[in-house]
């Protein structure tokens, strides 16, 4: 019964979410404008404006260093013959060595709940746990946005840094804000569409 509401109320909110992004895309093209909310605790430059202040979750992808212990597995056995010796255990450095290396392959990093404020010049965003760090998203450095079939997850991909996941019910929002500022910037030809 009780994953029965959640569905339903998980299907509501996707409903919801998508209405909200269909209205916000017919007022755009229908010559709306984004309207400016108040920013708490974010420095605003004098000709930036913000336009969406929510919480979402948030991840980027990029890969890392293999990085696995050095030091040689294997143990120490007293034999009868030999005496003690150290007797070295290749597969279990072979799975440390592929479990490392499976570990540094490209993948969704960093998950965390974060304050994401749309404004002017791009994405600000503070990730729970780090009151007043502010990570820049400049829609100057956008490349590409990327809706999932779902609707309720984006993918912003920049010029000089990881892909950004942006995921929660405000994101069907933001991918057509996104878009709108991207266009009026005169950057609309960069972007695909996803």
């Amino acid at each position: 019964m009780r994953r029965r509401l959640y569905d339903s109320a998980d299907a509501a909110a996707r409903t919801e979410a998508e209405q909200a992004a269909v209205r916000l895309e017919t007022h755009l093209q229908a010559g709306g404008r984004l309207d400016s909310v108040p920013a708490p605790m974010l420095a605003l430059d004098a000709d930036e404006s913000a336009y969406a202040d929510v919480v979402c979750a948030t991840a980027r992808f990029y890969g890392t260093e293999v990085v696995y212990p050095r030091a040689p597995a294997g143990y120490f056995e007293d034999h009868p013959a030999f005496g003690r010796r150290w007797v070295p255990n290749h597969r279990l450095e072979a799975r440390r060595r592929q479990q490392a290396e499976a570990d540094a392959e490209e993948r969704w990093r960093d998950h965390s709940q974060a304050r994401v404020v749309l404004t002017s010049s791009g994405l600000r965003i503070s990730p729970a746990g780090s009151p007043g760090t502010w990570l820049p998203f400049d829609h100057v450095l956008l490349t590409g946005i990327t809706t999932a079939v779902d609707r309720r997850e984006l993918v912003l991909s920049y010029s000089v840094c990881a892909p950004l996941l942006v995921v929660g019910p405000a994101a069907p929002w933001l991918g057509v804000a996104v878009r709108h500022l991207e266009i009026i910037n005169g950057g609309g030809s960069r972007l695909g569409d996803g």
